[in-house]
């Protein structure tokens, strides 16, 4: 065997990891029901909204919380005016959010906005037996707080995720693309871990969590994922990520290449930063405890994002007929799983017609990614609170 073979074939071979868990993540996810309360106690709730320079839709969130089928004198909007040089603040307070301003011109981000308020403004939070955290950008379905208020009077569940959508999958082949995306991975996906490993994942946008958990942990993670790292530490303390699909609230996708790089290579770069930094701690903390939900929870987190797999299942498939018959039909089960994924997720989230069609550009898409993987490789990836010029921005 040459080495090239040799080489060829560990690639196939390592390609079975993610192809695998793809597969058993799928069949496990059509298993999934949302956790019930015995009765929904229509609980305090506290809307927070981390904002930086969101001027122009600030009103448009803040008015879907306010217009959602929850009694009015249940729940409060928050809103974190952070380091913004625009009209953020008093177009907030025109919408009927409470307004708190910050500025610290070192300690900038999500992550530090969201524990400065934890940590300073803990009066206001006594009076609430929840909190909800919501992106500036979003549009909140008429039911979330429903919803959100529905899990959290479980007493099982102290945190649950709801289901981040995409607002204008109609408005082209990316925000279609993306809405295919975040149909599997902001669902299936979330779905098939809970069932796995007992937990799911926070994606930073659509969390609840009960008033006491955040009262203890404030936000202690502040880097570009700090999402994914307080899953990670909430999983150390046991306490699970529930996820509810019925709990929903939507983003508008950039349809312009320039922006979607810019949005797309933050997310993706500090998803590849915390692989680094979380893959020694979740498998010392495996073998310490022999438990296979840090096993769960590293797969989880180290799968290649969908357009990176397809590259990787792509050149398993050119390389497998110098290898002979066996491995063609393992790359062959590779493109089945991959499909078997992709449709599954569509299904499940009931994804409009629009959506469907335009996979047929998926590979326009993953084209468009190559150069990002590339950026991500030299160290070209931005670790800041950086708005994405939203589509409004630009007539």
């Amino acid at each position: 065997m040459t080495i090239i073979e040799f080489m060829l074939k560990g690639m196939l071979i390592v390609l079975i990891l993610p192809a695998g868990y793809l597969l058993t993540s799928t069949i496990a996810s059509y298993r999934f029901r949302k956790q019930e309360p015995a009765r929904n106690r229509f609980l305090n709730i506290g809307v927070l909204i981390p904002a930086h320079n969101e001027e122009e839709g600030i009103v448009r969130t803040i008015e879907s919380i306010r217009s959602g089928d929850y009694p009015a004198n249940r729940f409060e909007v928050w809103v974190i005016a952070d380091n913004c040089n625009d009209r953020t603040a008093e177009r907030a307070r025109q919408a009927g959010a409470q307004v708190y301003e910050r500025v610290d011109r070192d300690l900038r981000g999500k992550g530090f906005a969201l524990d400065w308020f934890l940590k300073n403004h803990r009066n206001e939070c006594l009076s609430t037996d929840a909190i909800a955290i919501i992106d500036a950008d979003v549009v909140a379905d008429r039911s979330f707080l429903c919803e959100m208020s529905a899990s959290l009077s479980n007493p099982d569940i102290r945190v649950v995720q709801a289901y981040n959508g995409v607002s204008n999958p109609h408005a082209g082949w990316r925000p279609a693309l993306i809405d295919a995306a975040f149909n599997i991975f902001n669902h299936l996906r979330m779905a098939g871990s809970f069932m796995l490993s007992g937990t799911s994942v926070l994606k930073g946008n659509g969390m609840g969590f009960r008033t006491h958990v955040l009262e203890r942990y404030g936000w202690p993670c502040h880097s570009i994922v700090e999402d994914m790292e307080f899953t990670l530490e909430l999983l150390r303390e046991g306490i699970p990520v529930h996820y509810n699909p019925d709990a929903v609230v939507r983003s508008e996708m950039v349809t312009s290449g320039k922006n979607a790089s810019s949005q797309r290579a933050r997310w993706e770069g500090g998803r590849f930063m915390l692989v680094r930094q979380m893959t020694r701690p979740l498998l010392t903390l495996f073998r310490k405890s022999g438990e296979t939900r840090y096993l769960y929870a590293l797969a989880e987190l180290a799968i290649p994002p969908l357009s990176m797999l397809a590259m990787l299942f792509g050149l398993a498939t050119c390389a497998a007929p110098f290898l002979g018959l066996p491995w063609v039909a393992l790359a062959a089960g590779f493109w089945g799983v991959l499909v078997f994924y992709l449709v599954s997720g569509q299904i499940q989230r009931k994804a409009p017609v629009s959506t469907w069609l335009y996979l047929a550009a998926a590979p326009l898409y993953i084209l468009w990614k190559i150069p990002l993987y590339a950026g991500m490789v030299i160290g070209r990836n931005n670790k800041t609170w950086i708005r994405t010029t939203r589509e409004a921005s630009n007539m």
